[in-house]
C-alpha cells in the first residue's frame, strides 16, 4: 500500500454546488491506496469531490467553507466491537476510579441515595488501575454499604465482586462449588472473597430489572457522547432480540443524530431465530442487524479464556469453554444455514482453534459465498494451521489492539514467553491474508489507545510486546475506518473519504501520521461530521 500525495479531484456526483467544503488539510482518505488529499466537498449527506484545495474550492459557490489549517481529516472511526448500555438508577460508574477507597466512597454515596436493601450495581474497576493493585473484595464493599447488596463488574465484564449481603442472597458460601463455566474465588481461610469469574449472573439474577425503555435516555446520551471520540459507526457487541427492539425505538426517534449502529444478537435458539424472519444486514444506514454473538470462552480478567497450554503458575488450569464442541457445531450450523453472520467471542488460543475448526467444517458442509463470519478479540496467537484455515475459509478477525495496553497486567500474570509477547496479533493474521478490523470493546472505549498499541505494541508500563505484530499508522487507521464497514456489508456506503460515500468524517488536533508515537493518546477530536452535518465541535 502507498500514499498518493496531491490527489487529483474526483469527478463530482453531479455538477451541482457543494453544501460544505473542508480544505487546506491533510485528508487521509483510507481508500484502497491509502491516498492523501487536501480537500473534500459535500452535498447533502454524501461526498461529491475529493482532491486538491484549488480544484475542490471551484465548487464552493454558496457552500459553507471550513479551513482545516493543515489539520488531519479522517473518515469517522468505526468501532466494530463495543458495548453500549443505559444506566439504571442503582448504577455506579467505576470507569475512572484510581483506588479501592474511591470505589468505597462511590458505593457509600449511592447507598445513601437508595433505601436499605436495594441493590447497587456498577461497572469498570480494574486491579491494574487502582493504587492498591488488588481486586476489591466483599469486606471493602461491606464497609461502604452494609445494608445494601452490592455487585460490581470488572472492566471487560468477565468477573464481578459482591459484598457479604449479595453473597448471602446468592447463597454462595465456603462450601459452594464452582458454578458451571465459572470460578468462585476464596481467601486464605477458604471464605469467598466476593469475586466470581465469568458468572456475573450469580449476582445479577437477583437484581430487579429496570424496563429497557427506562434506560433509553441514558443510552441515547452515551451514544451521542461517542462523537467526542470521533466514533461515527459502531457494532454493539451483544444484546437480545428484545433489546434490538428498544434500539429500533431509539433510532426511530433520534437515528439521524446518533452514530450508525449494527447490533449483534446473542444466540436465542434456532426456533426463535427461524420465527424472527430477519437476518444480518436487515435495517438501514442508521441501524441494522449485525452478527449472531456466541461466547466460546471467557476472558483474561477472570481468568477463564480457554488455552491450549495451561496458564502460567496455575497447575493444569486452561480456562473454560462455555459449551461443548458439539453444541458449538450445532449453533454455528444453524446460524450459517439461516443466512446469519457469526461473530464469535474467542479469547484463548484453544477457543480460537476450536471456533475456526468448527466454522470451517460448517462452511465446507454448506458453502455460502461471502458469509463474513468472524472471531471477536483473538487475544492469543493460535497454531499456524489455524491461520491457514481461517484464510482459506474467509474467517475474519475483529481485533482490540488496546488490550495489549490496558490488559498488560492480566497477560503478564497468566501468560509467559511467546504467548505473552504475541498477545493480540495483528500483523501476522494480515500477512496470512486474513481480514482484520480494529475496535475498542470497553477497555477503554475510544480508538486512540488502540491506535497507539497497534503501532507501538506498548503496554501501560511502557514495555514492548512482540514488535513484529505492530502495524503502520495508515494500516491502523484503515482498520478503524474502512475495514469496519466490511463487517456490516456497508463498504460501498461508508468507511473511506471517496466520492459517493457518506460524509462521515473527523478532524483531529494532531497529525497521527507524523507525530511522535508517545503523543498519540494526547490527540483530541476537534470536529465530528455525520452525513455532512457537524455533530460535535470541541
Amino acid at each position: 500500500m502507498r500514499f498518493l500525495v496531491g490527489l487529483t479531484a474526483a469527478v463530482a456526483l453531479a455538477q451541482q454546488p457543494a453544501d460544505l467544503i473542508l480544505h487546506n488539510g491533510r485528508v487521509f482518505t483510507a481508500d484502497g491506496n491509502l491516498s492523501i488529499a487536501q480537500a473534500v466537498a459535500v452535498r447533502g449527506d454524501k461526498i461529491i469531490a475529493v482532491g486538491s484545495s484549488a480544484d475542490v474550492l471551484k465548487q464552493a459557490k454558496s457552500a459553507r467553507v471550513i479551513d482545516l489549517g493543515g489539520k488531519l481529516l479522517l473518515p469517522g472511526f468505526d468501532d466494530v466491537h463495543i458495548h453500549m448500555r443505559g444506566d439504571p438508577s442503582y448504577y455506579v460508574d467505576l470507569a475512572e476510579v484510581k483506588s479501592i477507597q474511591e470505589i468505597r466512597t462511590k458505593v457509600a454515596a449511592k447507598a445513601k441515595a437508595l433505601p436499605k436493601g436495594a441493590w447497587i450495581t456498577g461497572y469498570g474497576w480494574s486491579e491494574d488501575q487502582v493504587e492498591e493493585k488488588r481486586k476489591p473484595n466483599r469486606k471493602d464493599l461491606d464497609q461502604a454499604a452494609p445494608a445494601n447488596p452490592v455487585a460490581l463488574t470488572r472492566a471487560g465484564g468477565h468477573s464481578s465482586v459482591g459484598n457479604s449481603l449479595a453473597l448471602k442472597i446468592a447463597k454462595v458460601d465456603k462450601s459452594t462449588p464452582d458454578p458451571e463455566r465459572g470460578v468462585i474465588e476464596h481467601d486464605e481461610q477458604g471464605e469467598p472473597t466476593g469475586v466470581i469469574r465469568e458468572r456475573n449472573d450469580i449476582f445479577t439474577r437477583f437484581v430487579p430489572k429496570e424496563k429497557l425503555a427506562d434506560l433509553s435516555p441514558s443510552l441515547t446520551a452515551k451514544l451521542r457522547g461517542l462523537f467526542a471520540k470521533g466514533i461515527t459507526s459502531i457494532v454493539e457487541a451483544n444484546t437480545s432480540l428484545e433489546g434490538y427492539a428498544e434500539w429500533q425505538k431509539i433510532y426511530a426517534a433520534h437515528g439521524a443524530e446518533l452514530p450508525r449502529a449494527a447490533i449483534q444478537i446473542g444466540w436465542p435458539g434456532v426456533e426463535v431465530l427461524q420465527k424472527y424472519g430477519k437476518k444480518t444486514g436487515d435495517g438501514d444506514e442508521h441501524l441494522r442487524l449485525g452478527a449472531i454473538k456466541v461466547f466460546v470462552d471467557g476472558g483474561f480478567t477472570g481468568p477463564a479464556a480457554y488455552t491450549i497450554e495451561p496458564y502460567k503458575n496455575q497447575g493444569e488450569y486452561r480456562g473454560k469453554l462455555t459449551r461443548t464442541p458439539e453444541e458449538f457445531y450445532a449453533i454455528f450450523k444453524d446460524a450459517h444455514r439461516l443466512g446469519w453472520q457469526l461473530g464469535l467471542h474467542t479469547i484463548g488460543d484453544g477457543a480460537i482453534k476450536l471456533a475456526a475448526d468448527t466454522l470451517a467444517q460448517v462452511i465446507d458442509e454448506n458453502p455460502r459465498p461471502d458469509h463474513r463470519h468472524y472471531l471477536n478479540h483473538f487475544s492469543m496467537t493460535p497454531p499456524e494451521e489455524t491461520y491457514r484455515k481461517m484464510a482459506s475459509h474467509g474467517i475474519w478477525i475483529a481485533q482490540q489492539p488496546n488490550f495489549t495496553y490496558t490488559l498488560e497486567g492480566r497477560y503478564a500474570a497468566n501468560l509467559d514467553d511467546r504467548r505473552l509477547q504475541l498477545n493480540n496479533p495483528i500483523a501476522t493474521p494480515m500477512k496470512h491474508g486474513i481480514f482484520v478490523g480494529l475496535s475498542s470493546d470497553i477497555l477503554p472505549i475510544g480508538p486512540l489507545v488502540g491506535l497507539y498499541a497497534a503501532t507501538t505494541r506498548k503496554g501501560m508500563s511502557g514495555a514492548v510486546y512482540g514488535i513484529e505484530e505492530a502495524i503502520t499508522m495508515p494500516q491502523a487507521i484503515a482498520g478503524y475506518t474502512r475495514n469496519g464497514a466490511y463487517f456490516t456489508r456497508e463498504e460501498k456506503l461508508k468507511g473511506s473519504i471517496e466520492v459517493g460515500k457518506l460524509a462521515d468524517m473527523i478532524v483531529l488536533s494532531q497529525d497521527l501520521l507524523t507525530i511522535d508515537p508517545a503523543k498519540i493518546m494526547d490527540t483530541q477530536v476537534d470536529m465530528t461530521i455525520l452525513g455532512g452535518r457537524i455533530v460535535y465541535k470541541k
